[in-house]
């Protein structure tokens, strides 16, 4: 997996717009200004954040040696998934789905 496949696929969730945040020097993709992926690199490493529930998140992290707690998110709801790594690209997707769900339903709580 690499960020411009995953950039790809993020950008064809309906509603999702992408704009660069210079502070975390990552391409942040929301849904109505709600964060659902952050595409970054993490010492050189591509990388994405993405919501989970915590239970889901610790699940992830005790399974996964590259799945972290997010450096600049919410660590308990937020992981950074390693792209180069272990997890295979269908479980990306998904976890992109599931964070982008999370967003739309954020969303339209409010």
């Amino acid at each position: 997996m690499n960020v411009s496949d995953l950039l790809s696929y993020c950008m064809n969730k309906p509603g999702a717009e992408q704009s660069v945040h210079s502070n975390w020097k990552g391409t942040q993709v929301k849904i109505d200004d709600v964060l659902f992926a952050l595409l970054h690199y993490v010492d050189g490493r591509p990388a994405v954040a993405l919501k989970t529930t915590p239970a889901l998140a610790d699940l992830l992290r005790e399974e996964h040696k590259d799945v972290v707690p997010s450096e600049h998110l919410n660590k308990s709801h937020w992981s950074t998934l390693l792209l180069d790594g272990s997890l295979k690209d269908s479980q990306i997707y998904y976890l992109v789905d599931a964070s982008w769900q999370q967003a739309l339903n954020t969303k339209t709580a409010h």
